[in-house]
């Protein structure tokens, strides 16, 4: 136990120093795009949170398809972290997209099929955690089928014609400058320890629960 307790440190301590490099680097490092000016500093919020919301879903599909198979009660409680900060992430991808989206587009929101698909998502999300209340099978299926909404949020600015600009960084390469990537991915690593954390506690609240009942069932038996 003492070993989580020390991760969670370690932990906390790398997304204090993170978090600081990340600030730091976004406001004062990363230079201004000369056609979105300021309004492009909300990129370095929006693109990581955007990312860590399809990460999320995905790590919930697997711990949900692992709690089918094993019926561990861990798969289940992390399911559910996954889908609750899950959740949060999406809806912030949704609002810093929008204010983003305002001076560029002139509105805060346009059926796009970007957006569409993330909003989509989100409306997964609250099913699932609202179905876990009641069917954790009903929830295991939603989120299985929802699987299918990643890739279309994924390659929906290359499917179809899209307000929303094509993606600027992939693995054959970027095409944006190292001052500007830099940014974004501090901010993910940032977002990415700070959700670890928080997977780490959770998972430590449940080694103690089982503990916990495990010895008053000893006790009673005696």
């Amino acid at each position: 136990m003492s070993k989580t307790k020390s991760y969670a440190q370690i932990l906390i301590g790398s997304c204090f120093f993170l978090t600081a490099m990340a600030i730091y680097l976004s406001l004062w490092v990363a230079p201004i795009d000369f056609q979105q000016g300021t309004n492009s500093r909300i990129l370095y919020v929006h693109v990581p949170v955007a990312w860590m919301s399809l990460l999320l879903y995905i790590v919930t599909a697997i711990n949900t398809f692992a709690f089918l198979l094993t019926k561990h009660p861990l798969f289940l409680r992390s399911s559910g972290t996954g889908l609750e900060i899950g959740a949060l992430y999406t809806l912030f991808t949704l609002v810093t997209g929008a204010f983003w989206g305002r001076p560029m587009w002139g509105t805060f929101w346009v059926w796009d099929a970007r957006l569409t698909s993330v909003f989509i998502l989100f409306l997964i999300y609250l099913g699932a955690i609202a179905f876990q209340k009641l069917s954790v099978e009903l929830a295991s299926i939603l989120i299985c089928v929802g699987l299918i909404d990643i890739p279309i949020i994924k390659f929906s600015v290359n499917w179809w014609n899209t307000l929303h600009q094509p993606g600027s960084i992939s693995r054959f390469g970027t095409s944006i400058h190292a001052s500007m990537l830099i940014p974004i991915l501090s901010n993910f690593a940032t977002f990415l320890v700070l959700t670890s954390i928080f997977f780490v506690l959770e998972t430590r609240l449940l080694i103690l629960s089982f503990l916990e009942s495990s010895l008053s069932e000893e006790i009673e038996v005696r």
